[in-house]
């Protein structure tokens, strides 16, 4: 897991920020990114590809990487702004904005996916690179549970979509409860659930 980041560290550039998002996927609620950065070496046992973890281990793992990392930025886009410019778009922008609040500026990106740009830091790409890089792994944890906390706290105002369970997610509680009680006001409007069935 620490494959990429040494390879950096080898040639002497010890700040590098790990990038990843959560919810780009789901019919309502926000995209979550962070920005995740460690001293040279470190390596905290059972940091993997969020989806890949239970939740209590998540759980578990983000306050580790918040106590260990050097710095972590956490950015949020809402549902407005993805039905504004994109999911995609919306994604790069929650990126930036994580950058943008790390407290120690990255000499090195590595960046979940094989799309983002920066104009001021060099990034490397890594397809699947939450299972890949440890930097990356770290930053998909803290980005799924701050999102997964988000959405827990609007299921106590749209109890009757079940948020706290499918975290927005398109599965069929979560549509039926659409079709029953319409889109609430944070559902994603780019979003439609008679396309998302067809497909």
């Amino acid at each position: 897991m620490l494959e990429y980041e040494q390879k950096y560290w080898g040639k002497g550039i010890l700040y590098i920020a790990g990038v990843d998002e959560a919810g780009r996927g789901p019919l309502a609620g926000p995209v979550v990114a962070s920005a995740v950065i460690f001293q040279s070496g470190v390596l905290i046992e059972g940091v993997n590809d969020s989806k890949k973890l239970t939740e209590k281990k998540r759980e578990f793992l983000f306050h580790h990487i918040h106590e260990q990392a050097m710095a972590v930025g956490i950015g949020i886009v809402s549902h407005e702004v993805i039905d504004r410019i994109n999911i995609l778009q919306a994604s790069f922008l929650a990126m930036n904005k994580a950058l943008e609040l790390l407290k120690i500026r990255p000499q090195q990106l590595l960046v979940d996916g094989n799309f983002f740009r920066h104009e001021q830091y060099p990034v490397e790409n890594i397809i699947k690179g939450d299972a890949l890089s440890h930097s990356i792994a770290a930053a998909s944890i803290i980005a799924k549970v701050t999102r997964d906390s988000l959405m827990k706290e609007m299921h106590e105002q749209y109890p009757e979509y079940g948020f706290a369970k499918h975290k927005g997610y398109g599965t069929k509680e979560h549509i039926a409860a659409i079709r029953k009680h319409g889109y609430s006001p944070i559902h994603r409007r780019s979003f439609h659930v008679d396309q998302l069935e067809e497909q």
